[in-house]
C-alpha cells in the first residue's frame, strides 16, 4: 500500500531523501490503510525544532464515531534529533524545501513518510525533463522494433 506524490519530480529538484514516522491517530491509520490520502499540496516546516506536515489530506473514517478530527491538520513527523538539526540547517541556509513524496506502510506494519530535501524547478528545467524523457521514450521504442 503505497501512495505517492506523482508530481513532486516535475515540480523539484531533489537532493537527500530520508524516511519518517508520523504521528497519527487511529481512525487516521485505519483511512491510510484504506487508501483515503493525498500528498498532492503536502509540505513540511519546522516548528520549536520539531517537523511537521502541512496539508496533508487524510480522509475522515467513516465508522470513527465521535473521534473525527480535521483532514488536514497538521501531523508531527518523527525523527532523530541530528536529522532534524541537519535539515533545518540546511532548509534555513540555502531556502530548501522538505516535501513528503511518498505515504506506505512498512513491512513491520507501521506507516512511514519518505520526505524529500528540494528545491523548485523553473519552468525551462520541466520543459528539458520532458525533453529527456521523449527521447527515452523513443529510444525505448526503437529498441523494441529492432
Amino acid at each position: 500500500m503505497e501512495i505517492i506524490h506523482r508530481k513532486a519530480a516535475y515540480n523539484y529538484f531533489f537532493h537527500e531523501t530520508l524516511t519518517a514516522g508520523i504521528q497519527l491517530t487511529g481512525p487516521e491509520v485505519k483511512s491510510i490503510r484504506g487508501g483515503q490520502a493525498d500528498l498532492a499540496d503536502a509540505w513540511c516546516f519546522f516548528k520549536d525544532g520539531e517537523l511537521y506536515v502541512k496539508n496533508l489530506y487524510i480522509k475522515e473514517y467513516k465508522d470513527a464515531g465521535h473521534i473525527q478530527q480535521n483532514p488536514l491538520r497538521d501531523r508531527k513527523l518523527l525523527l532523530k534529533k541530528n536529522e532534524l538539526q541537519k535539515w533545518e540547517k540546511k532548509v534555513k541556509e540555502k531556502s530548501f524545501t522538505i516535501i513528503p513524496v511518498k505515504l506506505f506502510i512498512n513491512e513491520k506494519g507501521l506507516i512511514k513518510l519518505t520526505l524529500a530535501l528540494s528545491s523548485g524547478k523553473k519552468q525551462h528545467d520541466k520543459q528539458a525533463a520532458l525533453r529527456e524523457k521523449d527521447l527515452e521514450r523513443a529510444a525505448a521504442r526503437e529498441l523494441r522494433r529492432a
